[in-house]
Order: structure tokens, then C-alpha cells, then sequence
């Protein structure tokens, strides 16, 4: 693992964990009343929307995808659509799987999909961005000793904490307490915001650790 490779990482994944608050804070001087649990989808489409331009940014930038250098433009024009389609039918997916879940079906279907939307923007996106439209490789990458990479094994760490911070945050909604927090579906965004934000930080600081374990081999 070269030193170099992890500077990038840990670059990167600063970057990505600092504009997550910022989504918080930066709307607040252009929109009146806005703020993450009064306006909470307004915060949903937000923070999806920066996070997502951001990470699709650092892809196109540091390049950690292992997708070939040249192609045709109709090539690179199949891929996009591609990648659109998958994005869209993961956040059809992740609704269907909170509703299967207990989230209401046909009240708060918009606060639903924002969610699913938000959890596709933490996990699909990504694997997207890194993986390309490619099923075969993201099987690969989450599957045991699959990772090729430092960035997939980042991928993998912070992928699977934003699925347990939104399972995690479920956890108060039937509470009795009658905090505004408990509205659907605030503490379960809060809590895959929480587990993205805290996979960004622990992702490096793992590979760290176990750098002198880690041997990745090319497939």
C-alpha cells in the first residue's frame, strides 16, 4: 500500500465528512427558516445533492475507479445512463425495503423517498463512482477478503456504517419522549448521516492499522 494512495484517501474522506455539516449550516444564510429538523426535506435534498455533486467530483478528480482510461464517447454516454438507471432503480429499491421495514406506505411517501434517495447518495453512489455500472464487482468488493483496494475497502466500511446508522435510528422512533426528532423520517437520516460521517473517519483510520495485514491482489 503505497503512502501516497493513503494521503489521497484520507484527503478525500476528510473533504467528503467536512461538507456534511456544511449542508447544516451554508442553506441557512440563503433560505429563511431553514434548518435540519424544521425543514427536514428541504435538508434531505440538500445534503443528497451536495454530497452526491461532491463525491461524483472527487471520482472524476483523484480517478480511484479501476475503469479503463479510453473508451468512445458513446461508451462513456451508455455508462452515464447506465449509472443514472441503477441510481434510480437503488433508491426504488431502499423505499420498498423501509416500507417492508414499517415506514408508513402511503402517508409520508414523500419523507420515504427522500430518505431511500438519501441512503442511495451515501451507498449506490459510491460504488457507482468507484465501480461503474458493473453488479459483478460490487458482489466481489462486499463480499469477504474481496476488496482490491484501499478505496474499496473504504467503500465497504462506509457503505455498511450508513445502513447501520439509519437502522439505529429507527430505534427512538416509537419511544413515548415527543421530540420533534422522532418525526419521520428525522432520526433515521440523522443516524445514516451520523454512520456515513463516522465510516469516512474510521475507513482510513482502519486501513491504517491493519496496513501491514492488508495484501490486495488483482482480479
Amino acid at each position: 500500500m503505497r503512502d501516497a494512495e493513503a494521503r489521497r484517501l484520507w484527503a478525500a474522506n476528510l473533504l467528503r465528512a467536512a461538507a456534511v455539516p456544511l449542508t447544516a449550516v451554508v442553506p441557512a444564510f440563503f433560505l429563511d427558516g431553514f434548518t435540519v429538523l424544521g425543514t427536514h426535506l428541504a435538508w434531505l435534498c440538500v445534503c443528497a445533492l451536495c454530497v452526491g455533486t461532491l463525491n461524483v467530483g472527487l471520482c472524476l478528480v483523484l480517478k480511484p475507479s479501476l475503469a479503463p482510461k479510453r473508451s468512445s464517447v458513446a461508451t462513456k454516454i451508455s455508462r452515464f445512463l447506465k449509472c443514472c438507471i441503477y441510481f434510480f432503480m437503488s433508491c426504488i429499491l431502499f423505499h420498498a425495503i423501509i416500507v417492508l421495514y414499517g415506514a408508513p406506505l402511503i402517508e409520508s411517501v414523500t419523507e420515504t423517498f427522500l430518505f431511500a434517495v438519501l441512503l442511495s447518495t451515501f451507498t449506490t453512489l459510491q460504488c457507482l463512482c468507484m465501480l461503474g455500472p458493473n453488479i459483478q464487482a460490487w458482489i466481489r468488493v462486499f463480499s469477504k477478503n474481496g476488496a482490491t483496494s484501499i478505496w474499496e475497502n473504504s467503500l465497504q466500511i462506509t457503505a455498511t456504517c450508513s445502513i447501520l446508522g439509519a437502522w439505529f435510528g429507527a430505534f427512538p422512533i416509537p419511544l413515548d419522549w415527543d421530540r420533534p426528532w422522532q418525526v419521520w423520517p428525522i432520526s433515521c437520516s440523522l443516524g445514516a448521516t451520523f454512520g456515513y460521517v463516522a465510516g469516512l473517519i474510521i475507513a482510513p483510520l482502519w486501513i491504517h492499522w491493519n496496513r501491514k495485514q492488508l495484501t490486495y491482489k488483482s482480479r
